[in-house]
């Protein structure tokens, strides 16, 4: 089970054995580089663990657990785990600052916890085998074991076409389940259950933190500085993500400012000068004085590298962007750096994306939905997908204006999203169309926060944007898996449950003032920035799509995985339907995001079946 995870720790490997419990791990050695190996015990070998991530707050843990009388044997952050059990029995997770996945084995009690951070950073996956219950950090490590071949939850398919990614616990493979963000599973002899231990959480009746915004910036400042120099702790040099956006920016900033390290940053440059902001990344480069390596990204290197970044993501995928992100872990591990701080979560946690702007104007338009001026606002906010005067109205009334009667439901916001991922449903074949027993928006509706009314709408958007897109595709198929891909770990600042308990307080407009977003976040930062970062607009992370597989260098596995012969006997497509995509593609009509999603959608999961189903 541990071979296939050999590239999320290619340095040292592990076990422990006995009777009931088998325990095993891959290691990536950042911190006690000596005597840090897994599995870890306690004193009297009662407790172990294994764990995949961090403990930011192990030094101050363990600190207090020896004044506490707890006796240590190594270096590591992975000993603060079993003794803080010892001491606060499952309860010790409410003590942690880190990203992580936890195995603890309690000998004596005859129990098994299994424990994800609160955000999802960290994957892990479990399945039922009989009597048997296996888990891992990636899927690819269950199905060699398991006494059932591997099939495809077509509810789970479901749910990516229109998410972007299943909604947890699901996965897209049959009977195996992920370990939902910010929950643990206890498993005994008499059986296990899920238990919810962390959760976004807002003020109702509009209940928020006083102070002046000055105030308010100051300690957001002070947080953001303290989340940044705890995950810089490292036995490894740490480097950056530099995009060239405010998040990145920031978080560079602060680490030059506050970190004591050589600021060693990389970032993804593009051919397409639509989708390339290396002026941005140039710029803070200069400001900062940075020491910085960038990876140009050409349409071809996106086709060479899909198997493989479908093979790590263990799903398919709906865009091409995951692919650079591999390409950028290569880059950082080629000069031997194995930890990467990024500016993830800042959108979802600051208010920052352009979906929460459009739920405020889609909110004021449905109050008066005749209205002609009202959706003009909505222009505004793409002023780089240059849409002409005479297509402006209409545009917006087709793509924006849909559903406007439904303002008083929480996905409100994300309709216009979810719909247009929606239409590549329609190349679904019949068989599957079929078979699909419950639609993806109730399954969705059902796990929601049985409180999410009482919320303002702002943060309603914000919750469930963090625990659908965020959680299941930004930090798993574009964040974990293409930097383990690459034996590095990647850090999130703005992640820290701190910043975000904080966060969650603050009235929204603090986050979104009109249509400023992050403005708290711009004010607390506002010293280290040039203003042309500051006052940018906001250009979301894309990567080419069709372009990148249909033409003169289209890649040999397309005319394959997009066959009639291997749709058809793949069942999850209709075959006529997607001969018509590919035609229109090759006529250059084939332009809009339902198109590309479509051709990436198709073809990933035709890929993913290739590589887990039929071999």
């Amino acid at each position: 089970m541990i071979t296939p995870l050999h590239h999320r720790g290619p340095d040292d490997c592990g076990f422990y054995l006995e009777e009931r419990i088998g325990l095993a791990h891959a290691r990536l050695s950042i911190i006690d580089l000596t005597t840090g190996k897994q599995p870890i015990h306690n004193e009297d070998q009662t407790i172990w663990v294994v764990f995949n991530g961090e403990i930011f707050n192990f030094i101050e843990l363990r600190k207090q657990l020896e004044h506490d009388g707890h006796h240590f044997y190594t270096h590591t952050d992975t000993e603060v785990l079993v003794h803080l059990y010892e001491q606060y029995g499952a309860a010790f997770v409410h003590h942690l600052n880190g990203q992580f996945s936890i195995a603890l084995w309690d000998k004596k009690n005859q129990t098994l916890l299994l424990i994800r951070d609160r955000t999802g950073i960290v994957p892990l996956f479990y399945c039922k085998d009989q009597n048997r219950l296996l888990f891992a950090s990636e899927i690819k490590a269950l199905l060699p074991v398991r006494n059932l071949a591997p099939s495809m939850n077509i509810q789970a398919l479901d749910q990516i076409f229109t998410f972007w990614a299943p909604l947890s616990p699901e996965t897209v493979f049959d009977d195996v389940f992920e370990i939902p963000p910010g929950q643990m599973l206890i498993a005994s002899k008499t059986g296990f259950k899920l238990q919810q231990y962390w959760d976004w959480s807002f003020p109702e009746d509009n209940h928020y933190i006083e102070g002046s915004e000055e105030n308010l910036a100051d300690q957001l400042h002070d947080l953001l500085i303290d989340a940044t120099r705890i995950r810089l702790r490292s036995d490894v040099p740490v480097g950056a993500y530099l995009s060239g956006g405010l998040d990145s920016s920031v978080l560079v900033s602060l680490i030059h400012h506050y970190g004591n390290v050589a600021l060693r940053t990389f970032s993804l440059g593009f051919d397409d000068k639509e989708l390339d902001e290396s002026s941005y990344q140039s710029e803070l480069i200069q400001h900062l004085h940075t020491r910085h390596s960038q990876v140009q990204c050409q349409n071809s290197d996106i086709a060479n590298n899909f198997e493989k970044a479908v093979w790590h993501t263990e799903t398919p995928i709906l865009r091409s962007a995951p692919i650079p992100m591999m390409l950028l872990s290569d880059l950082v591990k080629k000069q031997q750096y194995k930890v990467v701080l990024t500016g993830e979560g800042a959108d979802e946690v600051l208010g920052g994306y352009d979906l929460f702007k459009e739920g405020k104007i889609r909110q004021f338009w449905a109050r008066q939905p005749d209205s002609h001026l009202r959706p003009l606002l909505l222009k505004r906010l793409y002023p780089y997908l240059n849409i002409s005067k005479t297509q402006s109205l209409s545009y917006i009334s087709n793509f924006f204006g849909e559903q406007l009667e439904k303002s008083h439901l929480p996905w409100f916001s994300h309709i216009p999203r979810w719909s247009t991922t929606a239409r590549t449903k329609t190349f679904f074949s019949d068989a599957l169309q079929s078979r699909l027993s419950d639609h993806a928006i109730n399954r969705m509706e059902a796990g929601l926060p049985a409180n999410i009314g009482q919320w303002h709408s702002f943060n309603q958007s914000q919750y469930i944007e963090a625990k659908s897109l965020m959680s299941g595709y930004l930090l798993c198929s574009q964040g974990d898996r293409m930097l383990m891909a690459n034996s590095i770990e990647g850090r999130f600042p703005f992640l820290d449950h701190r910043v975000i308990e904080f966060a969650n307080r603050l009235q929204p407009s603090l986050k979104m003032k009109v249509l400023n977003e992050k403005y708290l976040l711009k004010k607390a930062m506002a010293k280290y920035l040039p203003a042309s970062i500051l006052k940018r607009y906001k250009q979301p992370y894309r990567a080419p799509n069709i372009p990148a597989f249909i033409g003169q260098h289209a890649p040999d596995y397309i005319h394959e995985l997009l066959s009639h012969k291997s749709l058809t006997e793949n069942g999850y497509f209709n075959p006529s339907k997607v001969a018509r995509l590919l035609a229109k593609i090759e006529k250059g009509r084939a332009i809009g995001n339902a198109d590309n999603m479509a051709l990436v959608g198709i073809l990933s999961t035709q890929m993913w079946h290739h590589l887990f189903i039929k071999s």
